[in-house]
């Protein structure tokens, strides 16, 4: 098997195949002979024949799969330098590592294969059949009340700068402090500092528990250390350090974003928004769209830096407004981060070429919104054009913007290598602000050139891309993330009768039962009478 095509394999696993599960016997037995069959069959083309991280797909991955032969993991629930316990590594084999290419294998393979592989995989390292180690969880405490409260947050906000989080993490914790650009794992990958506003990607878990054990039992193999010793030296309590992960708890979503099929924008009163920072956007719904390295087009990139983006729409009858933010560990280009580019550039493989002969250089940073030149019609209106771009015959309508030099394009992609610029360019405006990229694009619903520009109309569903490259990482070109196809609706205000209509029907039959009721008492009273 190639390595691209064991590449595409493992890439058809991770994003949702599932397969045959055997009938269920003992989980208390644990075959290692069987774990070897699942394990040659699942897991070595990552990981490699030998256990050592090196099997063939790695070469594109980053971060790397683990190399099991050193018996050093990142997410235990034991002391720092310590071996995991068996309850890790099927915690780790059962819900996959969220950011990294290591998927959840529960569903996938039974629980005798589960636990089968875990036996194997111990079979790697030395250190797990040495009796002289003791591998004992920590006792964690439970946390504190009123965590999410302002005096908490603040506290932990302040031991999140004292203990020197911010040197990797950033001061708003989006991954781009000023040691970002050179940090890097014990085997001399490089390595980013985690966002800490994408907690649904945290490897260990995104609650409030998981980021608590992390930080007392550190991240084996990279710069993260455990704050334990911290508590032992009392430089602060275990109270302090709760308080430090429910600050980190705070800067992410308070559940994992949706993806949804379809950006409503609703219709506004005036004109709309057109810089990023407008108080309108806070009121407007925000939508998440993930993206995934672009691998089907030589050269192919599976490392990704934008992991995905938030999209809000609004219009006003006449112009539409989009606001597009994602984070971006910098402000490409970056001469500080040039160091670190080259180091990605010589870890990920390409399948073209090794380092590219000129070396890194000081990309921009991109983000391209993609369109159909025109709205489908008749019984095949949910027909689009390929969504990577287009074709030579069927090309698309893109709006692209670039940070270096900043501005905005519109044109038509006909494939990645070509794209033929249009007179029409949408007004664009952009800021960047601690790791984090808002960019405002605005065009009227109806242009003169029905032809080749997307006519937006009110009511219709219109099929929307996104792209983007980090500029920092050496994403160019073809290296760079991509999206499926989505939708986007302008939608139309709600007719004033549509709320009269039900009040007036409420009035009339009101009125009407006051009548009937006053007629029925009158006969009454006479009746008596």
């Amino acid at each position: 098997m190639t390595e691209r095509a064991l590449l595409l394999r493992v890439t058809l696993v991770v994003a949702a195949g599932t397969v045959p599960l055997p009938a269920p016997r003992s989980l208390a037995a644990q075959d290692t002979t069987a774990g070897k069959r699942v394990y040659v069959k699942w897991c070595a083309g990552c990981h490699g024949d030998g256990g050592a991280g090196d099997g063939p797909a790695a070469a594109y991955m980053l971060p790397r799969p683990r190399n099991f032969t050193g018996g050093l993991y990142k997410i235990r629930t034991t002391a720092s330098g310590q071996l995991p316990t068996d309850a890790d590594l099927l915690r780790a084999i059962d819900e996959g590592l969220p950011g990294s290419a290591m998927p959840g294998w529960k569903g996938r393979l039974s629980q005798a294969e589960r636990r089968d592989v875990m036996a194997y995989i111990k079979t790697f390292s030395s250190f797990f059949a040495d009796t002289s180690q003791h591998v004992v969880p920590l006792k964690f405490s439970s946390p504190p009340g009123g965590g999410t409260g302002a005096a908490a947050l603040k506290v932990g906000r302040q031991f999140y700068d004292s203990i020197g989080c911010r040197k990797c993490h950033g001061d708003q914790g989006r991954g781009d402090g000023p040691s970002a650009p050179t940090l890097k794992d014990d085997a001399d990958f490089p390595i980013f500092a985690a966002d800490l506003h994408q907690n649904w990607r945290f490897r260990g878990g995104g609650a409030v528990e998981d980021i608590y054990r992390r930080l007392r039992t550190g991240l084996d193999g990279t710069p993260m250390p455990s704050f334990a010793d911290l508590i032992d030296q009392k430089f602060l309590t275990d109270e302090e350090l709760w308080r430090l992960a429910q600050y980190v708890r705070s800067l992410g979503p308070a559940a994992p974003p949706d993806v949804r099929d379809v950006v409503h924008a609703p219709q506004i009163a005036g004109t709309v928004p057109v810089s990023p920072d407008d108080s309108m956007w806070a009121r407007a719904a925000r939508y998440w769209f993930p993206l995934v390295g672009q691998g089907i087009h030589k050269s192919r990139w599976f490392a990704p830096a934008v992991s995905g983006v938030w999209v809000q729409a609004v219009h006003d009858g006449r112009t539409l407004a989009l606001r597009v933010s994602w984070d971006d560990r910098t402000e490409s280009p970056d001469t500080a981060w040039l160091r670190f580019e080259r180091r990605i550039l010589e870890t990920v493989a390409g399948d073209d070429s090794a380092l590219p002969s000129h070396g890194a250089e000081p990309w921009p940073d991109q983000l391209a919104v993609q369109f159909p030149r025109r709205l489908p019609e008749g019984s095949g209106g949910m027909e689009r054009p390929y969504f990577l771009m287009g074709g030579a015959n069927d090309p698309v309508y893109q709006w692209r913007w670039t940070s270096s030099p900043r501005r905005a394009l519109a044109g038509l992609a006909r494939g990645i290598e070509r794209f033929d610029t249009l007179p029409g360019a949408p007004a664009g405006q952009a800021t960047y602000d601690h790791g984090e990229w808002r960019l405002v694009l605005t065009r009227a619903l109806a242009t003169p050139d029905t032809a080749n520009e997307v006519q937006l109309e009110a009511g219709r569903a219109i099929p929307m891309a996104f792209f983007a490259w980090d500029g920092s990482s050496g994403e160019h070109g073809s290296r760079m993330a991509v999206s499926t196809w989505y939708f986007l609706a302008l939608d139309r205000p709600t007719p004033p009768g549509v709320f009269i209509s039900p009040v007036l029907a409420m009035l009339v039959t009101l009125t009407l039962g006051l009548v009937v009721v006053r007629r029925a008492q009158r006969r009454g009273a006479r009746h008596i009478s």
